[in-house]
């Protein structure tokens, strides 16, 4: 039987996609690409889901694009695959519902900007990340240009994109690419204890911070305040607002829904 290039669990709310080609540091695949793509897409219909961890098995989180195949491919098949890719992208950013990258070893190329793609980062203390596609003469794909330049300017970007060079978790940290750090032991637990706590939150709500959140960088302000305003009236009628505010005068913790409200 062949064996699974992705591990899917679901534990109180958190589904758990483990890349698992550990032989090849968990260098992507187009099965790998594509389970992923569907667990993602799936996720958004699943009203047991509330968060998702995207990890990796073995000694590191993923090598990115599997050099063993590179010079093999021409162009018709390279524009295939990165088609593939950008499908996964995409898919983990109209997910309303909060992703975790959760990254140890080496985060290069490609599962770089997987991570990237998530909305939360930790990662371990010893990781590294590295836009490795230079070494080999191609450009980032898989959304590195869009992402990596927005989060931390053109200008350290593109130092990290020519240099090929890997840095460092902390320095990862302190650009505000990862969010927190934990020792390798802490790490697969730290996960999945903030993905569980944002599956016990108001799924809804998050899901449309979210989607905000990111037409943020493209939108005018005018956009932005008018999306706030109609959002915000259409969520104070829902039961995870009306609990919230419940919650807030008994003094207690609120328990929201974890069923998707309709809106």
């Amino acid at each position: 039987m062949e064996k699974e290039h992705v591990i899917v669990k679901l534990t109180d709310g958190v589904l758990s996609l483990q890349l698992n080609r550990p032989e090849s540091l968990n260098a992507f695949s187009p099965e790998m690409i594509l389970r992923l793509t569907e667990e993602i897409k799936a996720a958004g219909s699943n009203p047991e889901v509330g968060a998702v961890i995207l990890s990796g098995a073995g000694r590191s989180f993923s090598a990115g694009g599997d050099v063993k195949t590179m010079g093999q491919a021409g162009p018709s098949e390279t524009y295939d695959h990165i088609g593939k890719l950008n499908e996964l992208v995409l898919a983990m950013r109209a997910l309303e519902k909060p992703i975790i990258a959760a990254v140890h070893g080496f985060a290069a190329g490609a599962a770089f900007n997987l991570a990237l793609a998530s909305d939360l980062i930790v990662a371990a203390e010893d990781s590294k990340f590295v836009m490795s596609f230079a070494q080999v003469g191609l450009i980032s794909d898989g959304g590195g240009l869009y992402f990596l330049t927005r989060l931390v300017g053109p200008y350290r970007a593109k130092e990290l994109f020519f240099s090929a060079e890997p840095i460092t978790a902390e320095r990862a940290k302190e650009w505000g690419i990862v969010n927190h750090l934990y020792p390798l032991a802490e790490l697969e637990q730290g996960a999945f204890g903030l993905a569980a706590r944002l599956a016990a939150g108001p799924s809804r709500t998050f899901g449309l911070m979210k989607k905000i959140a990111d037409q943020a960088s493209t939108a005018g302000l005018p956009e932005i305040l008018e999306q706030e305003r109609i959002t915000q009236a259409m969520l104070v009628t829902t039961d995870d607002h009306l609990e919230g505010v419940l919650a807030f005068k008994e003094k207690r913790k609120p328990d929201f829904k974890k069923k998707q409200e309709v809106l």
